[in-house]
């Protein structure tokens, strides 16, 4: 499927600069540009390579200002990082979705399937589970007993829902992630640790995704909840009764102990490790490795373990690199005081 500069100028809202008719089949990096190709200029870093890409077609930000001609077509917008997303959306919702149950998959009797579902080889659908209209649901993916999967849906190999879980609707999760497994409780007696059975289910509402190998547990009772429009990257471990608010987003290795509810529209870097029983409001920016042992207000931007703002964690850490030194000069001093004191 080709689309000419105008086409895509028209669908983005942006300017053309150059030959409206230059058409494209495929997206590239602008480094690793080719005839035929669109690519996009969003960081400043990556500015000296327009001068040489050979894509036919490049987004670029209203506001760039060039040194010299290009020989690509430009299209110039608000922002072209948003743009090009908007375009990689276009071309995957283009592409032919699978449909039909593989005759190597099990689907119970009790199973209610949906329009135009995909269900791959060696798949299972456990009794009185639901799956709705338009999903897809790869091979070796387990949907447990009365688990409820909604519209629109894109679970991939191996992913398991455990039993009674519900999924909303345009849900996807990657290969391997494990929903609904118990959560880690246990009570200590005198002969070990004896099992407290985790009797809830987890509640993934519309407009989810979650990377792959992550894992949700379910609530020992009631219902451990990623709201609307979560986004979870690969490896996030979120522990029993935690609730995740609407548009909150966690990159890799976060973890979140359980009963903690964390707020609407926050962002989590990597590695961000959150105490059980304590709330986070909305809109906290947490900077990678951040440790939280208590509450948080809404609407901070913090690091570090316990967090603190970055510019005096920063200054911190500068003097923290520098203690070896401050400790010899403090042992000097002080074997300077002991000395006057004895005159």
């Amino acid at each position: 499927m080709e689309f000419t500069a105008k086409q895509i100028a028209d669908f983005i809202g942006g300017r053309v600069e150059g030959n409206e008719d230059a058409h494209v089949h495929t997206f590239a990096k602008i480094e690793e540009g080719t005839e035929g190709a669109i690519s996009f200029l969003s960081n400043p870093k990556y500015t000296h390579y327009i001068y040489d890409t050979k894509s036919s077609i490049v987004l670029i930000n209203e506001d760039v200002e060039l040194e010299k001609p290009v020989s690509a077509t430009l299209i110039r917008v608000k922002n072209a990082y948003e743009c090009v997303a908007k375009l990689l959306q276009l071309y995957a919702a283009s592409q032919p979705k699978k449909k039909g149950i593989d005759s190597l998959a099990f689907v119970s009797p009790t199973a209610s399937i949906g329009k135009d579902v995909y269900i791959g080889a060696f798949a299972y659908i456990g009794d009185n589970a639901v799956v709705g209209d338009g999903t897809q649901i790869y091979p070796h993916t387990v949907i447990g007993d009365g688990a409820q999967i909604g519209n629109g849906c894109l679970l991939y190999p191996n992913v398991t829902i455990y039993h009674q879980c519900k999924l909303g609707n345009n849900v996807t999760i990657h290969a391997g992630t494990v929903i609904g497994s118990d959560g880690f409780g246990f009570a200590p007696n005198a002969e070990g640790y004896e099992k407290i059975p985790q009797i809830g289910i987890v509640t993934i509402e519309d407009d989810v995704e979650i990377g792959a190998n992550t894992c949700i547990d379910r609530s020992t009772m009631g219902t451990t909840t990623i709201h609307k429009g979560v986004k979870l990257d690969n490896l996030v471990q979120i522990a029993h009764n935690v609730e995740v608010g609407e548009y909150t987003v966690m990159s890799a290795q976060v973890g979140i102990a359980g009963s903690t509810k964390v707020g609407s529209w926050c962002m989590f870097g990597g590695q961000v490790g959150l105490a059980g029983h304590i709330t986070v409001g909305d809109k906290v920016l947490l900077g990678a490795q951040s440790g939280v042992p208590s509450s948080l207000k809404s609407e901070q931007t913090l690091i570090g373990t316990p967090p603190m703002e970055p510019t005096p964690y920063f200054k911190s850490q500068a003097i923290f690199r520098r203690l070896p030194d401050l400790y010899k000069q403090i042992n000097e001093l002080q074997k300077q005081v002991d000395e006057l004191k004895k005159k």
